[in-house]
């Protein structure tokens, strides 16, 4: 399960096994341990956040900056992503 950041307790990362074929670039957030009921959140070609699902029930707020920080730091998800699967393609 690739770790791509943590905000503050939160973990941002990518399933290893991800669907074939292979979903648009998106991230999962969960709090202290990856859990199937995380949040997923799509990132867009320009870098924007959308959020897909809250299964982890992540407060707004706190959700709010998670996001911020996720557009903050596109680069580096979408050279993550392309390192770690080898294409890329985008939800919107």
């Amino acid at each position: 399960m690739p770790q791509i950041f943590k905000v503050g307790s939160y973990l941002i990362y990518f399933w290893s096994n991800e669907s074939k074929p292979l979903e648009p670039i998106h991230v999962h957030v969960s709090e202290g341990i990856p859990s199937e009921k995380a949040t997923k959140i799509w990132i867009t070609q320009t870098g924007r956040c959308l959020l897909c699902h809250n299964q982890s029930q992540i407060p707004s707020r706190k959700l709010k900056i998670i996001m911020s920080v996720i557009e903050a730091r596109h680069q580096e998800i979408t050279e993550k992503w392309i390192g770690y699967f080898g294409q890329i393609d985008y939800y919107c």
